[in-house]
């Protein structure tokens, strides 16, 4: 795939989605911390029901030690892994509070230092609180990116470097949340929706012609 072929189907996919953001509900960073780290292996619905109730009773690292482990647990047990995600969350609360003022970093590295905080939940952090051009690459974006052909890779991090060598500059910001929406949507997983695609007669996918 050349790059202007690139950059149509980013800007077709922005025209689409003019304002690509995360499903995630929020207020501050600390929050889409919170938030992300407790959506691993699980979905963005499941966490806006716990934290729609966590929030508005703990939603600072000083407030989350004060509930402790257990009272902790009373607002995420409806999420998968709760108890190794609620160890996590204090451990990463009492850090936060020791090393960052109470702050959530801004770099890759003072974040992946975090207990539960991994490359992708490092890489989103950066992008949807702090606007920088990174990919955190799920299985949203791993699929949408070797099926069309904008990024092949045979893993995440070889799709992410090979998203940030080719994405159009002006896209870069927003890439991100427009790669996760339409995989979400419309390249979805067993039976992508081909004739409802806005980039189908751009998409290098191979088997196609089999869902149009």
């Amino acid at each position: 795939m050349n790059q202007q072929k690139r950059q149509a189907i980013f800007d077709r996919l922005a025209k689409a989605t003019p304002e690509p953001n995360t499903e995630l509900n929020y207020a501050n960073p600390f929050e889409l911390l919170i938030a992300v780290v407790l959506s691993a292996q699980a979905t963005d619905k499941g966490v806006n029901k716990a934290t729609a109730k966590l929030f508005p009773i703990a939603n600072t690292p000083e407030a989350i030690l004060a509930l402790g482990i257990d009272g902790l647990k009373v607002y995420i047990k409806t999420i998968g892994l709760f108890n190794a995600k609620a160890a996590n969350i204090i451990t990463l609360c009492s850090q936060l509070l020791e090393k960052h003022q109470g702050q959530v970093p801004q770099t890759r590295a003072e974040l992946e230092a975090l207990a539960g905080v991994g490359r992708k939940t490092a890489n989103v952090i950066l992008n949807t609180a702090f606007g920088q051009h990174t990919i955190a690459v799920d299985t949203h974006i791993f699929r949408v990116s070797n099926r069309t052909k904008i990024a092949p890779g045979k893993n995440v991090l070889e799709v992410e470097r090979n998203l940030e060598k080719w994405l159009p500059k002006s896209h870069k910001k927003d890439a991100h949340h427009l790669l996760i929406l339409h995989g979400r949507y419309t390249c979805v997983a067993r039976k992508p929706k081909c004739p409802a695609c806005v980039i189908a007669d751009l998409c290098e996918f191979e088997h196609k012609s089999i869902f149009e």
